[in-house]
């Protein structure tokens, strides 16, 4: 019998500069630099992943940053917002200094007993704080610009924007074991696992919308978790049983993925937990080398030409007070 996936494993978005958009997440977000490698499928640009201090699943971040690529559009067929999870009452903390850093962000906003603070990345992309008053368990990243007692601990949800609802509905209740938790307008909540932080799904529903175009500033993809590598084996024959078009599985060195469109378009991603981001660098320096993965070792002296310089600062290393 399938598990059902425990919620949000990662997401990967689109960047264009690395170095504006580690300084972004380093040093205004606060969250730690887990992993510095490369996209596996297009060696000459960085992958970069940020999350806790292990990089645990449900925390994860991550960004292609191809320089050169042009802004996206978000729209239907997208994951349109990303929210991480922050303590209850922390939100007026983060728009003062989001504002003293010059990020633009909005009035608080109040949805579903949550309030929600929405700001934009340095290259567009939609991201939400989100305070409400279930606490979160996860620890933050202690080491960080970000004081504990208001730091991000998590993802807390994805937004999909759809023309129509219906069919990505039935993907999640149907196959990948979601539960319809809330409905308002055009807003539907889908929680997967225990629900919580990590663990929800949003669609909207905007048949008037104009269709998404990801690139810069944009999400890729969304990854839901699975135990491990039987586990998704099952899942990708169930996915190829009910007719979705399913990548074989692929070794991504920190966890293995399969890859599928839901029917509304948006790319999604099985990726299990094991084997983590410590398999290659111990946890104490993670995020301070440049990491490939076995097959592309050979191709390290080219790779690194390729790639545009990118300064990590000290502090975003620390795993211990100094």
């Amino acid at each position: 019998m399938l598990s059902h996936s425990p919620g949000i494993h990662h997401v990967t978005a689109i960047a264009t500069d690395p170095q504006r958009n580690a300084d972004f997440y380093l040093q205004v977000l606060g969250l730690r630099m887990v992993k510095k490698t490369v996209n596996f499928d297009a060696p000459e640009t960085y992958h970069l992943y940020y999350g806790d201090e292990a990089g645990d699943p449900g925390t994860i971040l991550t960004f292609f940053p191809w320089p050169d690529a042009p802004p996206g559009r978000r729209g239907t067929g997208q994951a349109t917002t990303t929210s991480f999870s922050v303590p209850e009452g922390a939100l007026g903390w983060w728009k003062q200094r989001l504002e003293e850093l010059d990020v633009a962000v909005q009035q608080v906003q109040t949805r579903s007993g949550e309030d929600a603070l929405s700001l934009h990345d340095p290259d567009g992309l939609l991201i939400e704080l989100v305070a409400h008053p279930e606490a979160d368990p996860r620890p933050p990243w202690a080491q960080g610009p970000i004081p504990t007692e208001h730091a991000i601990r998590g993802l807390h949800s994805v937004t999909l924007t759809e023309s129509g609802y219906e069919n990505t509905a039935g993907l999640l209740t149907e196959t990948l074991g979601f539960r319809l938790v809330e409905e308002s307008a055009d807003r539907f909540r889908f929680a997967t696992g225990p629900g919580g932080s990590g663990a929800f799904v949003d669609l909207i529903c905007h048949p008037e919308a104009q269709r998404g175009l990801v690139s810069a500033g944009t999400v890729h993809h969304v990854a839901w978790r699975t135990p491990n590598d039987d586990d998704q084996a099952d899942w990708r024959e169930e996915l190829l049983g009910r007719g979705l078009d399913v990548t074989p599985i692929m070794d991504r060195q920190y966890f293995h993925s399969i890859y599928f469109r839901e029917p509304g378009g948006v790319l999604l991603e099985l990726a299990t937990d094991p084997p983590g981001f410590d398999i290659d660098e111990p946890l104490l320096e993670l995020g301070r080398a440049l990491k490939l993965p076995p097959w592309l070792e050979p191709q390290r002296e080219a790779i690194e030409q390729a790639l545009p310089p990118l300064q990590v600062p000290e502090a975003a290393h620390r795993s211990t007070p100094t």
